[in-house]
């Protein structure tokens, strides 16, 4: 029985824990210099808990920003909790790094962004590992992208 390194799935989780990494920080210090963040998540994700209103509002996809006003984060190994503002109404919110789609901090141009395949029997093997986004404008913009294809099988 022949096995394989998984170095997609190594790259995914090793890209969790950065993110895991940077927010954990945040938590105990505050966001340091101009730092701030878009964080995009899969708001179908079993995991993901806000409220209902939200959720109808953002059925699919939905994009928070880290920076002027955020209360409560508190960082797990596998996800984070954050209160939000949303029109002068505080709203805890989970989301697991498994629904994070792309993250990025435009101040430092650093960006990723965490494919996935649309398949319900996906499991951790499968899953596309993260891109890297270089020169990472804000999620309006576009993008110069380094794929890892080239190097896949």
């Amino acid at each position: 029985m022949a096995r394989e390194i998984d170095y997609g799935g190594m790259m995914h989780r090793a890209m969790q824990g950065l993110i895991a990494d940077v927010l954990h920080g945040v938590a105990q210090d505050g966001l340091p210099g101009e730092h701030h963040f878009f964080i995009t998540f899969d708001t179908r994700d079993e995991g993901v808990e806000m409220a209902d209103w939200l959720r109808e509002r953002y059925p699919e996809e939905m994009t928070i920003v880290i920076q002027h006003w955020f209360d409560n984060l508190k960082v797990t190994h596998e996800g984070f909790w954050i209160t939000l503002n949303f029109g002068n109404s505080p709203e805890p919110l989970y989301i697991p790094f498994d629904s994070v789609r792309t993250f990025v901090d435009p101040s430092v141009e650093f960006g990723l962004r965490f494919e996935t395949q649309d398949n319900e029997d996906e499991t951790e093997e499968t899953a596309e590992p993260p891109v890297a986004i270089e020169q990472a404008p804000p999620p309006a913009g576009g993008a110069e992208v380094v794929s890892l294809d080239k190097w896949r099988k």
